[in-house]
């Protein structure tokens, strides 16, 4: 299950958001509990049907407050810290109602104060939470930024993924992870990928070791995430083996943490430059991604030209 807590999320944004801790236990769990919560669902402004969100409290709902009962206000009040809220955080600077500090002393609820505003607060924490409980998977390959587009590059030991990696860290595009690349589903179709903290800027190559690629290349020549748009498969072919489709019809993809990721196949052999194949592939992709589709445009040629031909 993943989760964290109210004392780590203090910890990590407090000066950020300008946290004053009021009262209350800091040791409150924060976690989503089923797979259809999204973490950015655990957080938001005053409400009384999801109870068990990290609530914020800006100027809007403490000036409908003032304009209740009191024995009405308790009673919302009451029924929210019942449920066990993880914190709750009075922002825009407004002072904290007595009765609010009061009941949160009494359940043991975490209160905090800020000046900023109560929406740039929801939206750091979704952000934080979105990040720091997003669904994770660890896989084998080297991660690139290759002319802005975060590439995965996959094959089987000895393909020559680091070595790839290396001509196109020359070449001037960026290395994110080598060996080891931790992907994290941020958004539902959004996948980000980084590079362990022991592992960071450091490539292996055959034959030469492992090379510190911020200190050879230089500070450009890193990059510390990128999302995840394209999986590069090298695949070395046995004899015997079919080759691949010279003009596939469909776009391969690849389920990386249930979202879907295009995915190319390169053959390696003698003699080609899969520097410059790799860069060609990636260009597509990101005509693709703009509406461009060269293998339909091409098909669409044809069949003009064999309509033509008929007609004429």
């Amino acid at each position: 299950m993943r989760q964290t807590s109210v004392a780590q999320l203090h910890e990590a944004l407090h000066r950020r958001l300008a946290l004053t801790h009021v009262c209350g236990r800091l040791e409150a769990v924060i976690r989503v509990s089923e797979e259809r919560i999204w973490p950015a669902d655990l957080v938001g402004h005053l409400n009384l049907i999801h109870p068990q969100r990290l609530q914020i409290l800006g100027a809007a709902e403490l000036a409908w407050a003032r304009r209740q009962s009191r024995e009405k206000i308790a009673h919302h009040l009451n029924e929210i810290l019942a449920a066990r809220p993880p914190a709750i955080i009075v922002a825009d600077g407004c002072e904290t109602p007595n009765l609010l500090r009061g009941l949160c002393e009494n359940f043991g609820v975490a209160l905090f104060t800020t000046t900023q505003p109560s929406a740039g607060v929801v939206d750091q924490l979704r952000l934080y939470l979105s990040r720091q409980l997003a669904e994770k998977i660890s896989l084998h390959g080297v991660f690139m930024d290759v002319l802005g587009l975060g590439v995965f590059i996959t094959g089987t030991s000895g393909a020559g993924k680091s070595e790839l990696a290396l001509e196109l860290i020359s070449r001037g595009h960026g290395l994110v992870a080598d060996d080891i690349v931790e992907f994290s589903r941020i958004a539902p179709t959004v996948l980000e990928g980084r590079c362990p903290e022991l592992l960071q800027d450091y490539i292996e190559v055959r034959g030469l070791g492992l090379l510190n690629i911020r200190t050879i290349f230089g500070e450009t020549a890193c990059r510390r995430k990128m999302r995840l748009r394209l999986v590069c498969h090298l695949e070395r072919r046995q004899p015997g083996e079919d080759d691949p489709s010279r003009l596939p019809m469909a776009q391969e993809m690849q389920d990386v943490l249930g979202v879907q990721v295009p995915r190319v196949i390169l053959p390696v052999a003698a003699g080609r430059n899969l520097a410059v194949l790799l860069e060609a592939a990636v260009r597509s992709t990101i005509l693709q991604l703009r509406g461009v589709d060269s293998t339909q445009d091409f098909i669409d040629r044809q069949a003009r030209a064999l309509a033509s031909a008929e007609t004429s």
